[in-house]
Protein backbone atom coordinates (compact mmCIF):
# COMPACT_ATOMS: atom_id res chain seq x y z
CA UNK A 1 0.00 0.00 0.00
CA UNK A 2 2.38 2.22 1.02
CA UNK A 3 5.47 0.80 -1.66
CA UNK A 4 4.09 2.75 -4.58
CA UNK A 5 3.60 6.58 -3.23
CA UNK A 6 6.07 9.42 -3.80
CA UNK A 7 8.13 10.24 -0.94
CA UNK A 8 5.82 13.91 -0.29
CA UNK A 9 2.87 11.70 -0.07
CA UNK A 10 4.36 9.12 1.96
CA UNK A 11 5.73 11.90 4.35
CA UNK A 12 2.36 13.39 4.72
CA UNK A 13 1.10 9.85 5.77
CA UNK A 14 4.02 10.26 8.34
CA UNK A 15 3.12 13.55 9.33
CA UNK A 16 -0.65 12.56 9.69
CA UNK A 17 1.03 9.84 12.57
CA UNK A 18 0.77 6.67 9.83
CA UNK A 19 2.68 4.68 11.60
CA UNK A 20 2.71 1.89 8.51
CA UNK A 21 3.69 4.99 6.27
CA UNK A 22 6.55 5.61 8.71
CA UNK A 23 7.92 2.43 8.58
CA UNK A 24 7.64 2.24 5.03
CA UNK A 25 9.47 5.75 4.95
CA UNK A 26 12.41 4.10 6.99
CA UNK A 27 12.70 1.06 4.55
CA UNK A 28 12.95 3.33 1.87
CA UNK A 29 15.42 6.12 3.13
CA UNK A 30 17.50 4.30 5.46
CA UNK A 31 20.06 2.11 3.26
CA UNK A 32 20.60 5.51 1.38
CA UNK A 33 21.18 7.79 4.30
CA UNK A 34 23.15 4.72 5.82
CA UNK A 35 25.41 4.99 2.73
CA UNK A 36 25.67 8.57 2.63
CA UNK A 37 26.95 8.61 6.32
CA UNK A 38 29.29 6.34 5.85
CA UNK A 39 31.24 9.05 3.72
CA UNK A 40 31.89 10.71 6.96
CA UNK A 41 31.82 8.67 9.99
CA UNK A 42 32.27 5.06 10.66
CA UNK A 43 29.50 2.25 9.78
CA UNK A 44 28.25 2.27 13.24
CA UNK A 45 28.27 5.51 13.97
CA UNK A 46 26.03 6.12 10.69
CA UNK A 47 23.59 3.90 11.78
CA UNK A 48 23.22 5.59 15.19
CA UNK A 49 23.01 9.04 13.35
CA UNK A 50 20.40 8.02 10.69
CA UNK A 51 18.02 5.90 13.91
CA UNK A 52 18.54 8.78 15.80
CA UNK A 53 17.07 11.38 13.03
CA UNK A 54 14.43 8.70 11.81
CA UNK A 55 13.32 8.64 15.56
CA UNK A 56 13.39 12.77 15.84
CA UNK A 57 11.23 12.67 12.51
CA UNK A 58 8.83 10.37 13.99
CA UNK A 59 8.57 12.27 17.14
CA UNK A 60 8.36 15.52 15.61
CA UNK A 61 6.25 14.89 12.69
CA UNK A 62 4.19 17.51 13.96
CA UNK A 63 6.35 20.09 13.39
CA UNK A 64 8.53 19.78 10.45
CA UNK A 65 8.55 22.21 7.49
CA UNK A 66 10.56 20.81 4.14
CA UNK A 67 11.21 23.48 2.21
CA UNK A 68 12.53 21.32 -0.98
CA UNK A 69 11.82 17.69 -1.69
CA UNK A 70 11.99 15.53 1.95
CA UNK A 71 15.03 13.88 0.37
CA UNK A 72 16.85 16.62 0.38
CA UNK A 73 15.91 17.55 3.79
CA UNK A 74 16.80 14.18 5.05
CA UNK A 75 20.35 14.10 3.23
CA UNK A 76 20.72 17.87 4.66
CA UNK A 77 20.47 16.80 8.31
CA UNK A 78 22.40 13.79 8.09
CA UNK A 79 25.66 15.92 6.99
CA UNK A 80 24.89 18.27 9.60
CA UNK A 81 24.56 15.31 12.17
CA UNK A 82 28.03 13.99 11.10
CA UNK A 83 29.53 17.18 10.99
CA UNK A 84 28.49 17.74 14.26
CA UNK A 85 29.45 13.99 15.19
CA UNK A 86 33.10 14.66 13.80
CA UNK A 87 33.36 17.49 15.46
CA UNK A 88 32.33 15.91 18.95
CA UNK A 89 34.69 13.24 18.66
CA UNK A 90 37.99 15.59 18.17
CA UNK A 91 36.78 17.88 21.01
CA UNK A 92 36.65 14.29 23.05
CA UNK A 93 40.43 13.08 21.61
CA UNK A 94 41.33 17.16 22.25
CA UNK A 95 40.20 16.79 25.91
CA UNK A 96 41.45 13.44 26.87
CA UNK A 97 44.61 14.35 25.71
CA UNK A 98 45.29 17.81 26.82
CA UNK A 99 43.89 16.90 29.90
CA UNK A 100 45.54 13.28 30.48
CA UNK A 101 49.34 14.92 29.82
CA UNK A 102 48.36 17.51 32.65
CA UNK A 103 47.20 15.28 35.22
CA UNK A 104 50.13 12.60 34.36
CA UNK A 105 52.78 15.22 34.97
CA UNK A 106 51.03 16.67 38.19
CA UNK A 107 50.52 13.25 39.85
CA UNK A 108 52.82 10.22 39.76
CA UNK A 109 49.71 8.01 39.14
CA UNK A 110 46.63 9.85 38.62
CA UNK A 111 43.21 7.81 39.70
CA UNK A 112 41.90 6.20 36.47
CA UNK A 113 37.87 6.98 37.80
CA UNK A 114 38.58 10.17 39.05
CA UNK A 115 40.25 10.96 35.20
CA UNK A 116 37.41 9.52 33.66
CA UNK A 117 34.61 11.47 35.44
CA UNK A 118 36.68 14.67 35.42
CA UNK A 119 36.65 14.01 31.30
CA UNK A 120 32.69 13.17 30.79
CA UNK A 121 32.10 16.15 32.72
CA UNK A 122 34.47 18.81 31.18
CA UNK A 123 32.93 17.63 28.01
CA UNK A 124 29.57 18.01 28.77
CA UNK A 125 29.86 21.20 29.84
CA UNK A 126 31.64 22.08 27.14
CA UNK A 127 28.49 21.06 25.01
CA UNK A 128 26.40 22.92 26.84
CA UNK A 129 27.80 26.12 26.09
CA UNK A 130 27.24 28.36 23.59
CA UNK A 131 29.42 27.15 20.53
CA UNK A 132 30.85 30.35 20.04
CA UNK A 133 32.26 30.38 24.04
CA UNK A 134 33.22 26.59 23.23
CA UNK A 135 35.40 27.29 20.29
CA UNK A 136 37.04 30.44 21.34
CA UNK A 137 37.54 27.98 24.85
CA UNK A 138 39.37 24.88 23.12
CA UNK A 139 41.56 27.06 20.57
CA UNK A 140 43.01 28.69 23.88
CA UNK A 141 43.20 25.84 25.90
CA UNK A 142 43.63 23.18 23.87
CA UNK A 143 45.15 24.40 20.77
CA UNK A 144 47.31 26.82 22.57
CA UNK A 145 46.59 29.87 20.65
CA UNK A 146 46.39 33.45 21.96
CA UNK A 147 43.87 35.44 21.75
CA UNK A 148 44.74 37.58 18.78
CA UNK A 149 45.30 34.46 16.99
CA UNK A 150 41.90 33.43 17.81
CA UNK A 151 40.35 36.80 17.50
CA UNK A 152 41.80 36.92 13.68
CA UNK A 153 40.74 33.22 12.69
CA UNK A 154 37.24 33.75 14.63
CA UNK A 155 36.82 37.45 12.46
CA UNK A 156 36.15 39.14 15.88
CA UNK A 157 38.16 41.61 18.79
CA UNK A 158 40.72 39.96 20.79
CA UNK A 159 38.28 41.94 23.51
CA UNK A 160 35.27 39.61 22.34
CA UNK A 161 37.73 36.47 22.77
CA UNK A 162 38.85 37.56 25.88
CA UNK A 163 34.51 37.61 27.46
CA UNK A 164 33.74 34.26 25.53
CA UNK A 165 36.82 33.21 27.57
CA UNK A 166 35.44 34.27 30.79
CA UNK A 167 32.17 32.87 30.30
CA UNK A 168 33.07 29.70 29.29
CA UNK A 169 35.54 29.46 32.62
CA UNK A 170 33.03 30.79 34.56
CA UNK A 171 30.92 27.88 33.77
CA UNK A 172 32.98 25.08 34.10
CA UNK A 173 34.64 26.47 37.22
CA UNK A 174 30.97 26.31 38.52
CA UNK A 175 30.25 23.31 37.35
CA UNK A 176 33.73 21.77 37.87
CA UNK A 177 33.99 22.70 41.53
CA UNK A 178 34.62 19.32 43.07
CA UNK A 179 37.32 18.57 40.64
CA UNK A 180 38.93 22.00 40.94
CA UNK A 181 42.16 20.91 43.10
CA UNK A 182 43.19 18.46 40.11
CA UNK A 183 43.11 20.99 37.09
CA UNK A 184 43.94 24.78 38.22
CA UNK A 185 46.05 25.55 35.74
CA UNK A 186 43.57 25.06 33.18
CA UNK A 187 41.32 26.84 34.30
CA UNK A 188 43.32 29.83 35.77
CA UNK A 189 43.50 32.57 33.47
Amino acid sequence: MHGMESDTDLFISVQKGDKKAFDAFFRRYYPALCAYAVRFVEFDDAEEIIQDLMLWLWESRDNIIVGSSIGSYLFRAVRNKCINHIHKTQLHEQIHESILNYLQEQFEDPDFYVVEELLHKIEEVLWRLPETYREAFVLSRFEGKTYSEIAVHLGVSPKTIDYRIQQALKKLRTELKDFLPLIIPLFSL
